[in-house]
């Protein structure tokens, strides 16, 4: 059975480090080694694995998206956000984590991001744990 946790974000774009988060559904399944896949249902959102030590990091991510997909061109969508559903396909809607006992794998800087690029806005996240 999926697991969801709830995601608030405050900005129109932002990375928002939900480690903590997934570990304790992980700890709370009792899962000691398997897999974690952590799954964003939005489609101007997504979830990614990268540094979490330095804030200026996911700061240079999006900047970098920002010009790669500015906010304004001859996009068609009447909704207005084009550049959310782009860069939610750039990044990605999961990640999958090997966890062995009882603890994510991440490297020594790794951390799971949920990425907002429409907001700000209430989010799910769903994850599933699979043992091994």
């Amino acid at each position: 059975m999926s697991e969801v946790i709830y995601v608030n974000t405050t900005k129109k774009t932002q990375f928002i480090d939900i480690t903590s988060k997934v570990s304790e559904v992980v700890r709370q399944k009792g899962i000691n080694d398997g897999l974690c896949v952590v799954y964003v249902p939005h489609t101007t959102a997504g979830i990614t694995i990268n540094e979490n030590a330095d804030p200026s990091v996911q700061e240079d991510i999006l900047n970098i998206l920002n010009q790669v997909v500015p906010w304004q061109a001859d996009y068609k969508h009447l909704e207005g956000n084009s550049p959310a559903h782009i860069k939610a396909s750039m990044i990605g809607s999961s990640v999958t984590v090997m966890v062995e006992k009882g603890s994510l794998i991440l490297g020594t800087w790794q951390g799971i991001f949920f990425c907002e690029f429409d907001g700000p806005r209430h989010r799910k996240v769903f994850i599933k744990c699979l043992k091994g």
